[in-house]
């Protein structure tokens, strides 16, 4: 029996490994502060610039399900270190791209090299760490994935500002060549398994038009006012059509480049959709909450991001904690635990008025990082746990893929539901306000001090702003009982609970 592989230094490797997650996922949201930026640099609309961030989501929701076949053909580290060596490539040229043409062309790259790094971090962080120390290493991970989102926006508006925006893309060099070189000299002697699986064209081919159709419809919709837009229209028929037959092929097909049959794993069918739902909902509140604070309360778009930053605080400091104790528990009570203060926090936000003050925005935000901190390790623990050690990097994959597909829907249905909501209560609220009403008709003229139309402004955009109030608590109110409602979910998985290491850590299967 062959052992399993240890990097000669385990802490240099975990490292290296952390660090590309994190560029990775920080590049997920460093651009969209600097859009306005970019747009007026390059002579487009700020609404054309959306395509810089659309353009990264659909090539990284297309190559994310790829991961479990791209990981047989080549090899785990061999996919990491190209992936990672690709992506700094591909920033480079977005730094250096003279028009959106180019830069959205690059970005795309950039995307279609980014999807495969997260699981593949994750299968490589499971193989060399012996069972024990796993939950460490993932709640590691964990902790990556929700600071990089936060710290983006920040460190976006703060490059931009200071310097220019092709900084946003240059910084990522450096770290993913350091990366690259760390892990290809640790990792090099680890015989890694590889298979030559035929190439599934159908599946491929109706995989990039069902799910790129799908990912423009989640994040344009808003844009083009959803289905009374006709190339919304158009493209959702494209996404149904080509995923229908993406589905009905991948089932059939004797070896399909996705693999839908990891869902006849209990615990990863029940984990996944534990995890999609949370994580969708807490996408919802990281997206809704900036908006908010900027369109409500007057905060500029950094003081937005200070009011949000609490978030971060307890996953960094409870991380090493959540890995080394929370498998002496059972990982559903942690699950829970984390759904309800996320529960909380939601329902506390519902109560949330215009008035309120910066410290009392940061503490909730703060109360939801413990939630934070008690969620993805647990669930991505949990998902993982009855995969067979070969099907960790598709499993780790497929979940990030429906995982990222969930927060795109959720960003479209929350930015929807939350404006077309504060429509209705506009005109609930205004509806007494005529000039029949003689109350109304003396407050407006004390208000303008004679000029009722200065006055009628003042009014509309104090009944605006409470309409949004409103409308904001009612999503929240929502978001709390999904994340209740997950208690559930999460209980109808079965211990043990144990990530089992990748196909390389024996040696071999």
């Amino acid at each position: 029996m062959s052992t399993q592989f240890r990097p000669p230094n385990m802490a240099l490797t975990t490292v290296g490994l952390s660090l590309a997650t994190f560029m990775q996922v920080l590049d997920t949201t460093i651009a969209n502060v600097s859009l306005p930026t970019i747009a007026g640099n390059l002579g487009v609309s700020v609404n054309q610039s959306t395509w810089v961030i659309t353009s990264f989501a659909v090539s990284m929701a297309i190559s994310l399900p790829l991961t479990g076949f791209l990981t047989r053909r080549f090899g785990e580290v061999k996919m990491f270190i190209w992936s990672t060596l690709l992506f700094s490539l591909a920033s480079f040229l977005c730094g250096i791209a003279q028009s959106m043409g180019m830069l959205i062309l690059f970005r795309a790259i950039q995307g279609a090299v980014a999807g495969p790094m997260y699981p593949v971090t994750q299968a490589l962080l499971i193989s060399i760490y012996p069972p024990a120390k796993r939950g460490m290493a993932l709640a590691l991970l964990a902790m990556v994935t929700v600071v990089a989102p936060i710290a983006g926006p920040i460190l976006g508006g703060w490059i931009t500002d200071n310097y220019s925006w092709p900084w946003i893309f240059f910084i990522n060099v450096p770290i993913g060549i350091f990366a690259s070189f760390v892990i290809g000299a640790q990792m090099k002697e680890r015989k890694d398994v590889t298979t030559r699986p035929k190439m599934d064209y159908v599946g491929l081919i109706t995989l990039i038009i069902g799910v790129g159709a799908l990912q423009i419809v989640l994040d344009k919709g808003n844009d083009e006012d959803w289905f009374n837009s006709t190339f919304i229209v158009v493209t959702s028929i494209v996404a149904l059509l080509g995923i229908l037959v993406f589905l009905i092929w991948e089932l059939t097909d004797k070896e399909p480049i996705v693999d839908l049959r990891l869902f006849r794993h209990r615990n990863f069918r029940m984990g996944t959709l534990s995890l999609v739902l949370a994580y969708a909902a807490f996408f919802a509140i990281g997206l809704l909450v900036p908006q908010w604070m900027q369109r409500n309360l007057g905060y500029t778009s950094t003081w937005a991001g200070f009011a949000s930053a609490p978030l971060g605080i307890l996953p960094v400091l409870l991380t090493f904690v959540v890995g080394k104790y929370s498998t002496r528990f059972d990982l559903r009570l942690v699950a829970s635990i984390s759904f309800l203060v996320m529960g909380t926090t939601s329902f506390l936000r519902s109560d949330f008025f215009l008035d309120i003050d910066f410290m009392h925005i940061a503490g909730v935000q703060l109360l939801q990082g413990l939630g934070v901190a008690l969620f993805f390790m647990p669930v991505t623990t949990i998902l993982l746990s009855d995969l067979q050690p070969h099907e960790i990097a598709a499993g780790g994959g497929l979940a990030t893929f429906l995982r990222t597909l969930g927060a795109s829907f959720s960003a479209s249905l929350t930015t929807f539901m939350w404006d077309r909501r504060a429509v209705v209560h506009h005109a609930h609220l205004s509806e007494h306000i005529t000039p029949y009403d003689p109350t109304a008709t003396q407050a407006l003229g004390q208000l303008g001090g004679g000029d009722t139309q200065t006055a009628a402004a003042v009014v509309n955009q104090m009944i605006t702003q409470q309409a949004y109030q409103i409308s904001f608590n009612e999503v929240f109110h929502v978001l709390g009982w999904i994340f209740v409602s997950l208690v559930a979910v999460v209980w109808m998985t079965r211990p043990p609970f144990t990530a089992k290491a990748g196909p390389a850590a024996g040696g071999g299967h």
